[in-house]
């Protein structure tokens, strides 16, 4: 049968991101810089990068930054012109013309489960991507891209894992693998934030998933779970009963944003990378 292309996707916005306060208090988590561009916008360049068309952003109060950072910016636009800075002007006027971006409101934290049932209307029953804005991935195939190469050989819901410490994993879902080759698995099971002696494998989901429209239907009825939240991980763990799952371990080095330590190091690295600075930021470095 042939699959439905992964055309859509979502980006779960609505968290308050206590972590980083007092720098979240009137600014989104989201839109806190990563080296020269806010979070957010790697997340959407990722996805068109992997062909993917359109986006919603499934946003809360005082998320109004994110949308405008994406829309146009008549007075900005207008101001560099006069001024001739035409290398600024592009940037800016790029950023505008990014994707067909839409906007919904969660208007609980009601968790990441809630959060994709709130742009259930957007997605008509098509396969759609998931992104986690706290996950920065930086490889040479975009993340969700290694996804949908294996959404696009069994046509299911695919995962995104890797191998994740001892002492970190009951801050995950985790799978029960059936190895198909190195990088890519069969779900068996999925377990919520288990403790490291129950957990299944070392084999944590992170923020990217490819996910098949039932898991819609399936999250309507799931009742909170972990945390008080609709847990995405109970609905797929529903999914299993009737429908395959895949998991890919990543190629590619990711950082969580939603930490002050990753956070710090997706700026620097990515910092360290670009061809204007990054060599002068190394020199830096050292004489620190």
């Amino acid at each position: 049968m042939m699959e439905t292309p992964v055309r859509k996707a979502v980006i779960p916005c609505a968290g308050l991101g206590t972590r980083f306060l007092p720098a979240t208090k009137a600014q989104p988590k989201e839109m806190l810089p990563v080296f020269d561009r806010p979070a957010i916008q790697y997340i959407i360049e990722e996805a068109l990068a992997s062909d993917i068309e359109d986006i919603v952003l499934v946003t809360g109060r005082g998320k109004q930054a994110i949308e405008n950072h994406f829309d146009k910016s008549f007075e900005l636009e207008h101001y560099l012109k006069e001024r001739k800075q035409y290398q600024l002007l592009n940037k800016v006027e790029r950023i505008a013309e990014l994707a067909d971006i839409y906007y919904v409101r969660q208007k609980q934290p009601l968790g990441l489960g809630h959060a994709i049932s709130c742009a259930k209307s957007y997605l008509q029953h098509e396969p759609f991507a998931v992104f986690l804005a706290d996950d920065l991935i930086y490889s040479k195939t975009p993340a969700i891209k290694q996804l949908i190469n294996v959404y696009k050989k069994y046509n299911c819901s695919v995962l995104a894992v890797e191998e994740v410490p001892v002492e970190k994993i009951s801050h995950y879902g985790v799978i029960k693998p059936v190895k198909i080759s190195e990088s890519v698995f069969k779900v068996e099971d999925i377990v919520e934030k288990p403790k490291a002696s129950e957990a299944p494998s070392n084999l944590g989901v992170v923020g990217r998933y490819i996910l098949m429209p039932e898991i819609l239907d399936i999250l309507s009825g799931v009742q909170k779970g972990k945390g008080g939240e609709i847990q995405l991980t109970d609905a797929i763990k529903i999914l299993l009963k009737t429908k395959p799952v895949y998991a890919v371990k990543l190629n590619g080095k990711r950082y969580d944003t939603g930490d002050k330590l990753g956070y710090m190091k997706a700026s620097l690295e990515y910092a360290l990378r670009d061809k204007e600075i990054g060599g002068k930021l190394k020199k830096y470095l050292k004489t620190v």
